[in-house]
């Protein structure tokens, strides 16, 4: 965790950018997330995988999208709360995340609404970057995350 507060809805304007940490993607960490989630050769074995649209050992999507939340836990989005999730628009994977690569988390806030039914919190969008070592994205993802307001409007 960093040195960050946490934050609440007023402190997410529009256009304010969040970086995380980073972490290391690991080929043990591929294989064992995809022996269990996502059991497919270029997930697997490396030799197999040489053969495969990839040529190589990758992470799952999926794999990649849990050490984005990872990373995002870890301070890189400091939310009052918790990151908690109301949806995702979109999710892309623009290149493989492959053994080696060194990942972090750009998240740059889109839109910023106060909830209509619930006054003690907004909605954010959120476009959430993980890019590696060469800021090169793997993964592309705008969600929409729900945040506690510092003091409820009254109604």
């Amino acid at each position: 965790m960093t040195s960050q507060s946490k934050l609440y809805f007023e402190d997410f304007t529009p256009g304010r950018i969040f970086n995380s940490g980073s972490v290391v993607v690991d080929a043990g960490a591929i294989k064992a997330y995809a022996a269990q989630f996502d059991p497919q050769p270029f997930h697997l074995d490396e030799d197999t995988a040489k053969d495969t649209l990839f040529a190589g050992l990758v992470a799952s999507g999926w794999h990649t999208v849990s050490m984005t939340m990872r990373l995002l836990v870890d301070g890189g989005l400091p939310i009052a709360g918790g990151i908690i999730g109301a949806g995702a628009d979109e999710i892309r994977w623009p290149r493989a995340t492959r053994p080696g690569d060194t990942l972090r988390v750009q998240s740059e806030v889109l839109e910023a609404r106060p909830s209509k039914s619930r006054p003690d919190q907004g909605l954010i969008r959120v476009r959430m970057t993980t890019l590696n070592q060469n800021d090169e994205p793997v993964q592309i993802m705008i969600g929409s995350l729900v945040v506690p307001r510092t003091a409820p409007v009254q109604v």
